[in-house]
């Protein structure tokens, strides 16, 4: 693929002229820089403004004024039901049924109940695998729940690590890992791109490693929702959660979403947290005891939607549902290519693209590790009008996403940091 790049602004603006998504770029509003759009390759961390999200915020405004607590039922978006609108959109983006994805909360808390039902220790089976150096809040949470049930985190949770030298972890030392646990695992959960590599992990192998062994296998999948197409249910993953601000494009602290597989979700043994939003439809109003699950993923929510933080969710989701995973990955690949060739260029720079080169085991992200002076060339960036994004130690991670950058994006940035 590389073979036909050219390093010419010539070149990235044919390659928008043939974008078919090329439009969906006018559809977000772009951070200004001296009176231009910035190159903003931050998606993975916070994704744009769609324009849309103004005037479907003032829609709800406007039908609060007039309905007050009747907006519940009188609204446009009726606010009882407005979370059921997401479903088939997500469901489609996860690859899953429309019963078992729902939309609520946010990440860490999804996290905290999805474990709750999921990692119930017993009979010698307490062990938990997950990657090392996952993103911290996934560490906290393991960590405590761990404690919760009166186990050791130093022996309780097994961290698989890189090999020495190495930045990527290998897919066989987590096969590797979850066999020889065998017996004392209780969950495997990973995230499904790593934060920091943007390592891209084979979750249909995992999950069939862990439940080979009879473990429970969940997904973080921050980085991963919107950013590549998984098939959480043909893969069997038992539970995932997942952010809805960065490649969702949902707004600071947006909502969260969950997957639960069909088995458990429609299974009332299945230990959830009760919430009345939880509870059987049909009966949630008649305020009596006795909690009553409703089928699938929506049984663990725990309270009414909170509409203003979903009003660009859903304008995002729309896009997604018109542009299609597929368009959107294939665009991916082939940019994140550009991008990734245009860097090597840039020879007089002393850095390392830690993401992995092969386009499967990755998504819309490429870190690069520098040498030395990080930081500087990272506050270069930015006073040049470009947003990314910078980690401890020596990372800086760079994000063209589909849905709204261009591969004029690219090569800009390439020519920024070769002036630099």
């Amino acid at each position: 693929m590389q073979s036909t790049f050219k390093a010419t602004l010539e070149y990235a603006q044919t390659q928008d002229h043939l974008d078919v998504l090329h439009s969906f770029r006018e559809r977000f509003l772009f951070p200004q820089h001296n009176g231009k759009n910035t190159v903003y390759f931050c998606g993975n961390s916070l994704g744009l403004q769609s324009n849309a999200v103004k005037y479907l915020m003032d829609c709800e405004l406007a039908d609060w004024a007039k309905y007050g607590v009747e907006g519940h039922f009188e609204a446009r978006s009726p606010w009882f039901s407005y979370h059921q609108q997401f479903s088939e959109n997500l469901a489609k983006i996860v690859g899953a049924h429309k019963d078992e994805v729902v939309v609520m909360n946010t990440l860490t808390v999804n996290l905290h109940l999805l474990l709750l039902s999921f990692y119930r220790p017993k009979n010698g089976r307490y062990k938990i695998i997950m990657e090392a150096g996952a993103f911290p809040s996934d560490q906290y949470a393991i960590e405590t729940q761990v404690r919760m049930y009166g186990y050791n985190p130093d022996d309780a949770i097994i961290e698989i690590a890189p090999r020495a030298g190495e930045h990527l972890i290998a897919e066989e030392d987590i096969q590797k890992a979850i066999a020889d646990a065998g017996d004392s695992l209780a969950v495997v959960l990973f995230g499904g791109v790593n934060y920091y590599t943007g390592q891209l992990f084979d979750m249909k192998a995992i999950c069939q490693a862990a439940h080979q062994v009879g473990a429970y296998c969940g997904f973080d999948l921050a980085h991963a929702v919107g950013n590549v197409p998984m098939q959480l249910h043909d893969w069997d993953v038992d539970f995932a959660c997942w952010c809805s601000y960065k490649y969702l494009n949902s707004g600071p602290g947006a909502v969260g979403g969950a997957y639960v597989h069909e088995r458990h979700g429609n299974n009332p043994d299945v230990f959830r947290l009760a919430g009345w939003w939880g509870n059987d439809e049909s009966t949630r109003f008649k305020m009596k005891k006795g909690f009553i699950p409703q089928k699938g993923a929506a049984s663990w929510q725990m309270s009414n939607a909170p509409i203003f933080n979903m009003v660009a969710h859903r304008a995002s989701l729309d896009l997604f549902a018109k542009a299609g995973m597929k368009a959107l990955r294939e665009k991916s690949v082939r940019m994140t290519a550009y991008l990734e060739f245009l860097l090597l260029q840039l020879s007089h720079l002393s850095f390392t693209i830690i993401t992995p080169k092969e386009t499967e085991k990755r998504g819309a992200q490429l870190s690069l590790l520098f040498d030395a002076r990080g930081r500087e060339l990272f506050k270069a960036l930015t006073d040049n009008g470009v947003i990314a994004d910078w980690r401890e130690p020596n990372v800086i991670r760079i994000a063209p996403v589909p849905m709204y950058n261009n591969f004029e994006d690219c090569y800009r940035f390439y020519e920024i940091l070769a002036n630099i």
